[in-house]
């Protein structure tokens, strides 16, 4: 794997064990900070491949820290969190956080979220160089993510077999990704919803 990674959190023992959690895993720890100011400077000189952020921080918060991290150079970023409610996810897509964790974790939920926060920071990289805005690349995630979830539920894919799919048929159709999944979920459309032509 080889991922270098940012820790910012203000629990130093929480740091500790995310270092001891990551470095066990091969992962590299390129920094640790002990709020999101200083994630947002560390990330700049850093230039990490993951950061993981506490929600609560001094000086900054985890969320004002992505936004600006998001804003200065997109970086996938896994949100550590002690709260589970829908806002506060809500807040956090709109902040470019890509994954999530509720506090207290364990090391078997933390790898999973980090790979899904990178797999989908470079699927958003890639539809964002196709898609050419940020605004149509999120668009086109989401209608990406919606053929996939059709892909996985009708031909048993997994996540990264299901964009691997899409992504082939993109490239031998010549079309965007966006365009493959709108055909995918027109077709997965019963023939009485379907658009007349």
């Amino acid at each position: 794997m080889g991922l270098r990674v940012l820790v910012a959190d203000d629990e130093p023992m929480i740091r500790l064990g995310l270092r001891a959690m990551l470095e066990g895993q091969g992962y590299e720890v390129v920094g640790e900070a002990d709020n999101g100011r200083g994630a947002v400077e560390l990330a700049r000189a850093t230039a990490p491949d993951l950061i993981i952020l506490d929600i609560r921080m001094p000086h900054m918060d985890g969320l004002e820290a992505a936004r600006a991290i998001m804003a200065e150079r997109p970086t996938a970023i896994l949100l550590l969190t002690a709260y589970a409610d829908r806002e506060l996810v809500e807040k956090a897509k709109g902040c470019g956080v890509l994954a999530y964790l509720v506090k207290p974790f364990r090391e078997a939920d933390l790898v999973p979220a980090m790979e899904i926060a990178v797999a989908r920071f470079q699927e958003l990289q890639a539809l964002q160089k196709e898609a050419g805005t940020l605004r149509d690349a999120l668009e086109a995630r989401e209608i990406i993510e919606r053929a996939k979830r059709i892909l996985m539920a009708r031909l048993g894919l997994s996540e990264g077999e299901a964009f691997r799919r899409i992504r082939r048929l993109s490239m031998n159709s010549r079309k965007p990704m966006k365009q493959v999944a709108e055909a995918i979920l027109l077709a997965a459309l019963p023939e009485e919803e379907r658009p007349e032509r």
